[in-house]
């Protein structure tokens, strides 16, 4: 990470104002600066200050300046500040969300000790240390505060971790001790952690590590429980002083530090797991760092220094723009802002687990973040700033992000589905699907409130392509899975997610419930579903029909409209829904019944009173009622009975409206007289458990608050007198037996005699009981009776009347049963066989007559056949051993298993004609091997074949057909069957059989007889795929016979025969056809070639228009002329294209050409107007004669090529001398010069060039000298042997010319010879004009080679002075030039010199530059910023050098803005009196007298020094010729000055001094016309101030507060002097061109001078002396006379005058001894340095009694 510079919030001060405190809220959205005046100064994120408030003393009566502000921070929320003061209490400020809102006190802690620090970590927890040791936490919920642990030590530093769950306080011994809230499942220990070597003053809790330094000036990093890390140890660094502060990163990964004048940074690095020391940010006279604070976000850092200053810095590890519209600020490895150019809005993006942040993308239309770690990802939504982190794997990149559904993100990767929530940092689930489109995945996450339901989250996906699943993602688990028969491309939930809307490939649309798991196939032809936003409400279209389900829970009750087009979307808003329909370029929109769509998210909602209200807008439809009777019932469940009473009104159900409204008569009765709900009161209760038929739970209401009357009431009412009896006797109600006479009564007169019978038999009365059931005709209830009771059944007669009544009633069962009892076992079988009660008459015979059992059996099974039991029937048959009448009920019962067990214990004759019966059932049940095994049982195998062969089964009706037949026989019987399969056109099963005995050229006999093709090619593929091509084109040949020609040229197509389906369509005159073959199957040129042989079929216009209609009229004509068509291309040609007619001769030119038809192509040659073809194919043939006639008749230019090509030939033959004649008869000695050139016969070029072409003879020799010189030495020899030759001849221009021309790289000596001889030969034979341009230009050539002194000695030759000289200074061989230009000519000596001196000044070699011209060498260390060595060099020479470099370095300097150096410069060399220095002077006094920081002690020595020099110029001055002028008495004022501000310093500097320090700020305000006025009356101002002198303070800081305004609005016009009417304060005095005293002091002054002025307490009036004048006035107005000022404090003398020898120095009597009496005390240097001055300046002291010593 690097910090960057960015602004200075608030300015420094010029002496010690703290920053004491700074925070940035939670939201990054303000900052907060606490500054020494206890004011709170409040910015915004740009830097901008908005707003500001102060603090307040615990109790008034201390004073406001009571206390420090020690700690600062910002509410979780960002609208509070808490505020810890030294005067022990915490106060917490509102501050609002907006800029300006009112500052209020919302909660105040009260404390024992002064607060050190403080944090405010979580909602409602401020947490902060005290100087008694403490660390104590303030509940702003509760206003109260508690200790969590106590030390003994004041608490010096606090800090929490990243996530604010734990704290970590340093204390004054060097403890550290860690507190948790929630350790976070991390294990870390509690307690004391550390013990630090000093006081751990900056204290950070990063990520990995706690970092602590101090006064010992050591960073020590520790690990997790307390063991050193790392340490950074800068102890023995001079320049580094002792840490104040520290402050970590919010993602906890880099920490900053902060010292004097510096801020070291550290970066945790993640894969070395060590600090990193990153470099440190030094900022000179910045002095201490006293507060960091770090944005939240980790893009700014803030540092609040000593002198009250606040700087902002950036912090960045690098920068990106994305796409040119995000940047992407990397403020840590794990933490990146994502900034919107265009809407300036940002999110911070942060690892909580402190992994470093790879990459980002922003996805899904620009709104989702989207980045990677190594073991996580994040993501987020930017408009919603919901950001997440998941642990993920890294898969390669290989995931891919669906973004559709606003709340979730879906990542698929691997075959896997993972679901994100934003702003959760769990997955929400995962699971597996390969099918990855949105359409087929439905996430609903909490899109509609549900009542009782707090988390909604379902997911529904595909498994298979054919199987949904649906997800709880909350549980986890599967809460339903639906197979479907087809292929599902559409589904989704509702907002619910209680139904699933899906849609199959069939455009079949289904609703599914997922409570109740069911599916309900709700529309046929569905192109658009859609779920209307907010509400349960489904729109769809079927073809033309939009249809629209108001109320899902009744999906067959839906709503249709017909619509002309296709519906394209919804759009819901403004209090309608629109449903979107094309129809044709328009869109229409057709509204849907918001109110139906209301009333579902009324209920939905749970406002049924809404609902209701809806409701009574609507007419009574089918729709309407299932509306209210929705509403009814959960209305009753609501309990919102009145609403209950008007739905059942409204349906008609007119018993439960009325029950409802006395129900609602009394709940209202009830609130009215004990209030609260009416609905609780039992008797409503009771009476709505009746309404839902829960008599029970009425019953149990009642008698809780024992209403036994009530509840027995209610049971009367509904005429349940049991119940109403069973609660009174349980109650021991005395209306019992009254109860019980009134219920047997009512049940008489109600003619229940059965019911009274019950109700007598209850209460023991038998007879009477069996006489009412037999009264109510029920005799055997009456026989139940008697047979449960012994003393009853002794009753003979009785019995015999029951008996006679259950005969008579046909109850013979229950006779038999009486008759058994009564021991008469013949009348019981009888009576159990007529009631065919067989199983007890079985039973019965069993023990009484064993010989009927038989024939009771056979009975019982007739019986049981009437009944249709025939299944029950056939063990009663096998029981009486009846086979036949089992077999059958076996077959009737189609219990063919037990039918066919049976059969196999039977006999063969009697089974055999039953096995066919079973057989056909198997047959039809396609289980044909057991039918075929019962076949074969039955002796039916032939039965069996048919079966099989029915069946299609040919393989096993053959099979078994062989097993019982001879081969021939089955296949005649095949072929039989196959042949009449095909007369009943059954050709596929007749070709199954054929197959099945192997006779597949039969079944393809038959498709070729019945012309099925594609059946006969099929089994020709199959059985003879060889001969499947010859058979396609035998069928194509057939069908073209049979004029079938489409079909025959899918044959001859499939037979890969398309030339043969285009000569068939040609042969039919069906040209188009045969066209559009060629076209499609015979390649790029086919289709071109049948166009031309149809047009040509044509001829004349009629082929010129098809070939046009067919673009291929150009394509034709050369189609014909590659064929040799030349006639047909001719009439083409001359019909439609006449500019392709000499295109054909020239091509039938060279057709004849290719023919060896000379004469003819001569002929088409000349009609194309190529004459040229001709006579290049005559020369071609070396018919030279006849080119040489065509070329001299038709195309002369030619003749001149006939003769070239002639001539070749002749070279060819070597044959020179003849090419050349026929050459230069062909005009062209050129070529025959090339010829001789690329022969290598030189000589003969260069004559035929001498001859013919004398213009380019230089040229050619030129090209005859370069090919010698890339022939490199053989050919350097050839240029000087022709040189020699030259030279030999007298030729001396072309000899010097050919040695000029020689270059040799491997042989300097060698050319240096022959240039040396070509000047030679040019100074002994050449004119002198000649000879002068050789040796210039032999000259720079022998230089080249570095032969310096040769050429020198050439241009000597020729008296060429200066160029020989230039030869040897450019061989640096200086004293032979020197030599030369004193020897031959004295001009040049200086000129030498010159190049001399450059030379040295380009090598740098000032050294030796002294030696020759030490002014050029100073100059050239000015250039080169050698300042230093230019001032050591110029302090050798002589005084007036000195100075002037002095003062040039010393204006470098000044515009560098060091003044300080310029100033050390003058103290080191003097001031000389020079007039063109005195600017210099004056800068250096005005640039240090409006310098802030110098109004303090530590700035003496520069003072002293400014002093010092102004002393020594004005000493010089007096010598000088500027004695007396008006720059010396400027100079002597400015010495004055300087001598003021030392003695300030001094005085500063020492406790008793301070009075003295105030006069002499007082005594500068006279110079003010020299001095920066603002600065001069804030520093008078203040220092007055801090002497108690508060009216001078209260006039001076009112005078520097105008002088502000004046400043501000540039002019002093404004300004009352009335203040210093009669004073020696200047008035006209320089406007000061800027501010001097920064705002935050500036603001402090005005509520100062405002608070004074609004007290009234002080006369704003100078003080005045006993002259009547204002008390530092040297001028007393009244007399106008002068005093003389003090040198001590430069107010004016007017008693006790202590004079010096120099004439106007004086002091005061009792200022001098104050300040010798000072100087014995404290023994300060910086006032015996003043004393040493005033003896130099003055002229020794007054008195020898003080030393120096």
């Amino acid at each position: 990470m690097q910090l960057k510079h960015l602004r200075t919030l608030l300015s420094p001060q010029d002496g010690a104002a703290k920053v004491t405190c700074m925070a940035w809220s939670q939201n990054n959205a303000k900052f907060a600066v606490c500054t020494v005046d206890r004011v709170v100064l409040l910015y915004d994120e740009h830097g901008e200050r908005r707003d500001k408030f102060s603090t307040k003393p615990a109790d008034m009566k201390y004073g406001r300046k009571s206390y420090m502000v020690k700690g600062m921070a910002f509410s979780p929320d960002s609208t509070k500040i808490a505020i810890g003061q030294t005067d022990n209490i915490i106060y917490v400020y509102k501050i609002g969300e907006d800029w300006g809102d009112k500052k209020v006190i919302c909660n105040k802690f009260i404390q024992t000790s002064a607060v050190t620090c403080l944090q405010w970590p979580a909602e409602h927890i401020i947490v902060f240390g005290l100087a008694e040791g403490k660390v104590r936490l303030a509940n702003t919920k509760t206003n109260k505060s508690s200790t969590i642990y106590g030390t003994d030590s004041y608490v010096v530093s606090l800090t929490t971790n990243c996530s604010g769950k734990g704290i970590l306080s340093g204390h004054a011994d060097g403890t550290i001790v860690r507190y948790f809230f929630d350790d976070e499942g991390s294990g870390e220990s509690q307690g004391k952690l550390v013990n630090h070597p000093c006081p751990p003053y900056a204290l950070a809790w990063a990520t990995n590590s706690i970092v602590a330094a101090g006064c010992d000036r050591r960073i020590v990093a520790y690990g997790k429980e307390g063991h050193v890390l790392q340490t950074f140890d800068y102890s023995r660094d001079p320049q580094e002083r002792e840490f104040t502060t520290a402050a970590a990163s919010p993602g906890g990964q880099s920490v900053v530090l902060g010292s004097y004048d510096r801020l070291r940074v550290l970066n945790w690095s993640p894969r070395r797991s060590i600090w990193e020391e990153a470099k440190p940010k030094e900022i000179a006279n910045l002095y201490t760092v006293t507060a960091l604070a770090w944005k939240r976000d980790g893009s700014r850092l803030c540092a609040g220094t000593l002198c009250g200053g606040v700087e902002q810095f950036d912090c960045c590890l690098r920068r990106s723009i994305y796409k040119n519209k995000f940047e992407l600020t990397y403020v840590g490895p794990s933490q990146v802002i994502v900034k919107n150019l265009s809407s300036g809005t940002r999110v911070v993006l942060k690892s909580h687990y402190g992994y470093e942040v790879e990459e980002v993308k922003i996805l899904g239309k620009e709104r989702y973040l989207v980045a990677h770690t190594s073991d996580t990802l994040l993501l987020g939504d930017l408009n919603t700033n919901r950001l997440s982190e998941v642990a993920w794997q890294g898969s390669g990149g290989n995931e891919k992000y669906f973004f559709e559904n606003e709340n979730v993100c879906m990542i698929f990767n691997a075959g896997e589905l993972t679901l994100v929530e934003y702003g959760s940092n769990d997955t929400l689930g995962s699971v597996r699907t390969e099918f990855m489109n949105p359409h087929l995945i439905s996430v609903r996450i909490n899109e509609r409130r549900q009542r009782g339901i707090e988390d909604n989250k379902k997911l529904a996906y595909l498994i298979d392509i054919k199987t949904i699943a649906i997800v709880d993602l909350i549980g986890g688990y599967n809460i339903g899975t639906i197979s479907h028969e087809s292929r599902v491309d559409w589904l989704e939930l509702n907002e619910t997610g209680h139904k699933l809307l899906f849609r199959d490939r069939k455009l079949r649309l289904h609703l599914y419930d997922i409570e109740g798991c069911s599916k309900t196939m709700i529309l046929n032809f569905c192109s658009y579903v859609q779920w209307v936003p907010g509400s349960d409400v489904l729109v769809a279209q079927n073809r033309n029909s939009l249809c629209v389900w108001y109320n899902i829970e009744a999906p067959e009750r839906v709503t249709m409209s017909s619509i002309r087009g296709e519906v394209i979307g919804l759009e819901r808003g403004g209090g309608k829904t629109e449903v979107m329909v094309t129809e044709g370029v328009t869109t229409v929109a057709y509204t849907l019944d918001e109110g139906l769509i209301e009333f579902g998210t009324a209920i939905d909602d749970g406002n049924y009173t809404r609902a209701t209200a809806f409701l009574e807008t609507l007419e009574m439809t089918p729709e309407t009622e299932a509306m209210w009777k929705t509403l009814s019932k959960l209305a009753l469940e609501a309990r919102q009975l009145h609403i209950a009473e008007r739905c059942f009104s409204a349906l008609g159900h007119v018993a439960k409206a009325r029950f409802l409204h006395k129900t609602n008569e009394i709940a209202d009765q009830v609130s009215r007289e004990y209030g609260g709900e009416g609905t609780d009161f039992y008797q409503v209760r009771a009476r709505l458990a009746m309404l839902e038929k829960n008599y029970k739970l009425a019953e149990m209401i009642f008698l809780e608050q024992n209403a036994v009357e009530e509840a027995m009431d209610m049971y009367q009412e509904l005429h349940r007198w049991d119940e109403c009896i069973a609660v009174a006797q349980a109650k021991g109600h005395p209306a019992l037996e009254k109860l019980r006479r009134g219920y047997y009564q009512w049940l008489m007169d109600t003619q229940q005699e059965e019911r009274a019978g019950e109700l007598q038999e209850s209460q023991g009365d038998g007879l009477a009981a069996i006489s009412l059931y037999l009264k109510a005709g029920l005799p055997a209830k009456a026989a139940r009776l008697v047979l449960t009771r012994e003393e009853l059944l002794a009753n003979t007669e009785l019995v015999e009347h029951i008996t006679a009544a259950l005969i008579k009633g046909e109850l013979y069962e229950r006779a038999g049963d009486l008759f058994e009892k009564i021991r008469n076992p013949q009348r019981a079988l009888e009576c159990y066989c007529k009631g065919n009660a067989f199983m007890k008459a079985v039973e019965l015979a069993r023990l009484a007559f064993p010989v009927e059992v038989v024939r009771l059996e056979e009975a019982w099974g007739d019986h049981l056949v009437q009944q249709k039991q025939l299944d029950a029937a056939i063990n009663h048959y096998i029981e009486a051993r009846c086979s036949i009448k089992a077999i059958e009920a076996a077959l009737g019962a189609r219990q063919w298993k037990k039918a066919i067990y049976i059969l196999d214990i039977q006999d063969q004759n009697i089974a055999s004609k039953y096995y066919p019966r079973v057989a056909q059932h198997y047959a039809s049940l396609q289980e044909y091997e057991i039918a075929e095994e019962l076949y074969i049982k039955g002796d039916r195998t032939k039965d069996a074949i048919d079966m099989y062969t029915q069946a299609g089964r040919w393989e096993q009706a053959h099979k078994l057909a062989m097993k019982c037949m001879r081969p021939e026989d089955v296949s005649v019987l095949y072929i039989t069957q196959a042949q009449e399969m095909e007369k009943q056109g059954k050709y596929r099963e007749a070709e199954r059989l054929y197959v099945t005995v192997e006779e597949p050229d039969l079944a393809i006999t038959m498709f070729k007889k019945h012309k099925l093709y594609d059946d006969m090619i099929r089994l020709v593929g199959k059985h003879h795929p060889d001969l499947l091509s010859d058979t396609h084109l035998h069928l194509g040949k057939e069908l073209e016979a049979e004029g079938r020609l489409q079909e025959a040229e899918y044959h001859y197509l499939e037979a890969q025969e398309w030339k043969a389906t285009v000569n068939m369509y040609r042969s039919n005159g069906l040209w188009e056809e045969a066209y559009r073959v060629a076209k499609a199957h015979g390649g790029t040129n086919a289709h071109k070639h049948v166009a031309y042989l149809w047009a040509k079929s044509l001829g004349g216009e009629s082929a010129v228009r098809l070939l046009n209609k067919l673009g291929l009229l150009e394509a034709a004509i050369d189609h014909a002329a590659d064929n040799c068509s030349f006639e047909f291309a001719f009439e083409l040609s001359r019909l439609a294209l006449k500019h392709k007619t000499p295109e054909i001769h020239l091509r039938y030119a060279m057709y004849l050409e290719d023919e060896g038809k000379f004469e003819e192509a001569e002929a088409e040659f000349i009609r194309a107007g190529k004459p040229k073809e001709a006579v290049l194919m005559f020369v071609h043939n070396q018919d030279w004669e006849a080119a040489q006639r065509v070329a001299e008749a038709h195309d002369p230019d030619s003749v001149a090529e006939v003769l070239v090509g002639q001539a070749r030939g002749a070279l060819e033959e070597k044959d020179f001398q003849k090419a050349e004649g026929l050459l230069l008869r062909a005009q062209r000695p050129g070529l025959a010069l090339n010829f001789y050139k690329e022969a290598g016969l030189w000589s003969d070029a260069l004559r035929i060039c001498k001859d013919y072409v004398p213009g380019q003879l230089e040229a050619l020799q030129e090209e005859y000298e370069r090919e010698a010189t890339k022939k490199g030495a053989r050919g350097m020899e050839g240029l000087v042997e022709q040189a020699r030759q030259w030279e030999q001849a007298g030729e001396y221009s072309r000899a010097v010319d050919c040695y000029l021309k020689v270059r040799d790289s491997g042989s300097s000596s060698l050319m240096e010879k022959c240039w040396m001889k070509a000047a030679e030969l040019a100074i002994k034979f050449l004119p002198p004009q000649r000879s002068l341009e050789v040796v210039r230009a032999v000259g720079p050539q022998l230089t080249g080679i570095r032969k310096y002194s040769a050429a020198a000695e050439l241009y000597l030759n020729l008296d060429l002075v200066k160029e020989a000289i230039d030869a040897f200074i450019e061989g640096e061989e200086w004293n032979k030039a020197k030599r030369v230009a004193k020897e031959l000519d004295p001009r040049y000596e200086d000129y030498v010199d010159e190049h001399y001196k450059e030379f040295l000044k380009n090598q740098g070699k000032v050294d030796s530059l002294v030696g020759v011209d030490v002014v050029a060498a100073l100059d050239l260390y000015v250039e080169q910023g050698q300042w230093d060595k230019c001032i050591e060099t110029a302090t050798k020479q002589n005084y007036k050098i000195l100075h002037k470099y002095v003062a040039l370095y010393a204006t470098h300097l000044i515009r560098e803005g060091d003044y300080g150096q310029a100033l050390a410069l003058y103290v080191q060399h003097g001031a000389p009196a020079n007039p063109q220095n005195f600017n210099i002077y004056k800068r250096i006094f005005t640039d240090m007298v409006s310098s802030p920081g110098t109004n303090s002690a530590e700035a003496y020595h520069n003072w002293a020094d400014l002093r010092d020099v102004l002393f020594n110029l004005c000493e010089n001055l007096v010598k000088s010729s500027e004695a007396n002028s008006p720059a010396h008495e400027e100079f002597e004022t400015m010495l004055l000055i300087a001598h003021y501000y030392a003695t300030r310093s001094a005085a500063q500097s020492v406790k008793q001094l301070e009075t003295v320090a105030a006069q002499l700020s007082v005594s500068l305000l006279r110079h003010t016309q020299l001095l920066p006025a603002d600065k001069a009356f804030y520093e008078a101002g203040i220092a007055t101030k801090a002497v108690g002198w508060e009216n001078m303070a209260f006039i001076f800081l009112n005078r520097f507060l105008d002088l502000t305004d004046a400043i501000e609005e540039g002019t002093l016009d404004a300004l009352d002097h009335c203040d210093f009417q009669d004073t020696d304060i200047p008035f006209e005095v320089p406007l000061p061109a800027k501010q001097h005293v920064p705002e935050a002091q500036r603001e402090e002054v005005r509520d100062w001078v405002l608070t004074v002025s609004m007290d009234q307490r002080l006369e704003q009036v100078l003080p005045r002396d006993e002259r009547g004048a204002y008390e530092a006035s040297l001028v007393a107005a009244s007399t106008g006379v002068r005093a003389l000022p003090c040198l001590i404090t430069g107010y004016p003398i007017l008693r006790n005058k202590i004079e010096f020898k120099r004439p106007g120095k004086a002091a005061n009597k009792d200022n001098w001894n104050k300040f010798l009496m000072a100087i014995k005390t404290s023994h300060s240097p910086v006032c015996q340095d003043v004393l040493k001055f005033i003896s130099q300046w003055c002229g020794g002291l007054p008195s020898t009694s003080f030393s120096f010593q």
